[in-house]
């Protein structure tokens, strides 16, 4: 059991925090926002846990808590120009926001280290925390699209114009994504920093940004079930088959081009509305039978 652990539990941890930002891509695309930003919040709430723990000795508790804030506050910031764009304008600006912020923690040596990243980071976040924190936020947005937010979120990505006839204050709606998206980008972001010893700022570049953006379109974007699907296919993939590793934007890049041409909802929203379409032909036949 032991050997099994040391030898798929770092594939566990990966997938644990690929999924926490997989739900933070999740969600901004689910209220029909074209945001690329996830990234820039990872970074954002990485670099204020691991800076404040490294050069001011904060608790690792707190730190957690600050990266999340402030992934939160960066969300609410960017919501406001973002209100006034859309579609591809909307990719085209928070895609500049990954890019300054990278560069921002490439050139502030002096607080972030540069681009030889942030060192002596204590590494207190292990397996039961990942599990505990991608849990506890499955169970959030399970529990959220079940509820009028969920509900407002759909109307909205899939018809603007009716969810504006229907009283939907849009650019309202979009910042609330905005922020939860913010806040577990952050919250992810910081545990990513006190589960490794340094960070790298290229870490949370324009790779990052693809696999995240992957994980949400490969599985699927309607339901909860998609971005773990998504993440769990697209860690393991590389993995299974070893020559493929190194060249893992090129595996996701062809894999996207397959999904959207032949399965454009997503593998596992695809095989979800199969099986509800089966479901009620069933009970459609039944209660067809019951009435001869």
């Amino acid at each position: 059991m032991a050997s099994l652990y040391n030898a798929w539990g770092p594939i566990l941890d990966l997938y644990l925090l690929q999924l926490g930002f997989a739900f933070s891509q999740y969600l901004v695309l689910r209220a029909g926002v074209f945001s690329l930003a996830t990234a820039a919040l990872a970074a954002i709430g990485a670099y204020t846990a691991g800076i404040l723990a490294v050069k001011h000795g904060v608790h690792p508790a707190l730190g957690i808590l600050a990266g999340t804030g402030m992934g939160t506050a960066a969300a609410l910031v960017l919501s406001w120009p973002l209100a006034r764009l859309r579609g591809v304008y909307q990719a085209i600006a928070t895609l500049a926001f990954v890019q300054i912020v990278l560069s921002l923690n490439i050139w502030a040596e002096g607080l972030t280290g540069g681009a030889m990243g942030l060192m002596n980071i204590p590494r207190v976040v292990g397996t039961p925390g990942l599990l505990a924190a991608a849990v506890a936020v499955t169970y959030i947005i399970w529990a959220i699209g079940r509820t009028r937010i969920g509900r407002t979120f759909d109307v909205i990505r899939e018809n603007e114009a009716v969810a504006v006839s229907l009283g939907v204050s849009v650019p309202r709606w979009q910042a609330l994504a905005f922020a939860l998206s913010g806040a577990i980008a952050g919250l992810f972001g910081a545990l990513e920093a006190f589960h490794s010893y340094a960070l790298d700022p290229n870490i949370f570049g324009f790779s990052f940004l693809i696999a995240t953006l992957s994980y949400v379109v490969f599985g699927g974007r309607k339901s909860v079930l998609g971005p773990l699907v998504g993440t769990a296919v697209l860690i393991l993939l590389p993995e299974l088959a070893r020559p493929l590793a190194e060249n893992r934007v090129l595996v996701y890049g062809l894999l996207l081009i397959l999904v959207i041409n032949f399965l454009p909802r997503g593998v596992a929203d695809t095989l979800l509305d199969a099986w509800h379409r089966r479901r009620l032909a069933r009970r459609s036949a039944a209660a067809a039978e019951a009435l001869r």
